[in-house]
């Protein structure tokens, strides 16, 4: 089993900062790819970044790209979202998920366990 729990979400300004964590407790697994997801209200969740099990691949979102970096901690175990130049539109619930699957995924379906999501809102 693998239990996720996001932290780090809040109120920011426009062009502010935010870094958001996403702690992993995996039992039974050993390898696993992690992935940010987001879900604005009224939209459908959509993918924001992800990063394999080494954190040697990494793949973000044409709309966050160049704005957020993903990364991972093993040893703790956690996953990072940076995200920087936050806009208007960045706001949504942000998710974090896990796979049992060491190489990068990007698809929501393809994702087992999800964590409960942090509120980042980014408003003037």
């Amino acid at each position: 089993q693998v239990q996720l729990v996001e932290s780090g979400g809040g109120w920011v300004q426009p062009g502010g900062s935010l870094r958001l964590t996403c702690a992993i407790v995996a039992r039974g697994f050993s390898n696993y790819a992690v992935g940010w997801f987001r879900q604005a209200p009224g939209k459908e969740r959509e993918f924001v970044a992800a990063i394999s099990w080494s954190g040697g691949s990494t793949q973000y979102s044409n709309l966050v790209k160049g704005r957020f970096t993903i990364s991972r901690d093993n040893a703790k175990p956690s996953v990072y979202l940076q995200m920087n130049s936050l806009k208007p539109e960045d706001t949504a619930v942000y998710y974090c998920a896990a796979v049992d699957w060491s190489y990068l995924v990007t698809e929501a379906s393809d994702y087992d366990y999800w964590g409960q999501g942090t509120q980042v809102t980014v408003s003037s």
